[in-house]
């Protein structure tokens, strides 16, 4: 676990916070980094979420960080604690729905495009400003905008991912200025591949897995 000993130094050194990646791993490996002190661990799908949320310790945090389909918002809403991938408006619409049923208040990010690639998801800049809105007049009661989370595109090309972080951060700025409340708060950028250069492009918390638990199988 020296790895992780090294991350965590490193990220606390920087003030930010630190989501390990656990998608497809199974629920022991979870267990030894949680024996390790970490407590937030980040599932890209509901079902995984929920089979091991079953199994693991009870006082552990689950961030949702994948695609989220509006039909499954009601399977998590009532536990999760914070939803990083709301990529729409109908989707931040459902997360409304399902928590005033419950008379909860549901921590989310929403999720921006800001890599070259098309087939990531997010939000451009216009339906952003539609959403903000929304916030501003009171829309939505049950959800809290905690901040913005964004993936770079996949290249080797540190410039590239460098500009796109930073594009993310200057949206956070202007962001956090337009809204009439003061819990957004979290900028959600950075992976195992680019941690590093998230933080100093003003990453307040990084989602990490391969390079604490190696390599994914995905079969």
């Amino acid at each position: 676990m020296d790895v992780l000993n090294k991350i965590t130094k490193f990220v606390e050194e920087h003030h930010a916070q630190l989501v390990v990646v656990s998608k497809t791993y199974p629920p022991e490996r979870l267990k030894e980094v949680y024996d390790q002190g970490i407590r937030i661990f980040g599932e890209n799908k509901v079902q995984e979420i929920l089979e091991k949320k079953e199994i693991l310790p009870s006082d552990i945090q689950w961030h949702m960080i994948g695609h989220l389909q509006s039909n499954k918002v009601k399977q998590i809403v009532s536990f999760i604690t914070l939803i990083h991938s709301v990529d729409s408006e109908k989707l931040l619409n459902e997360i409304q729905k399902q928590a005033k049923k419950i008379d909860r208040k549901v921590d989310v990010l929403l999720q921006m495009h800001i890599a070259m690639e098309e087939t990531k998801f997010g939000l451009d800049e216009n339906e952003l400003k539609n959403i903000l809105d929304n916030i501003n007049s009171g829309k939505y009661s049950h959800v809290r905008i905690r901040g913005l989370m964004g993936m770079a595109t996949f290249t080797e090309d540190e410039n590239i991912v460098r500009n796109e972080f930073k594009t993310l951060k200057k949206i956070f700025d202007q962001t956090k200025l337009s809204l009439l409340h003061s819990s957004f708060d979290t900028l959600s950028m950075g992976m195992s591949g680019d941690y590093e250069l998230a933080i100093e492009e003003g990453s307040n918390m990084v989602r990490i897995g391969s390079l604490i638990f190696g390599k994914r199988n995905y079969g």
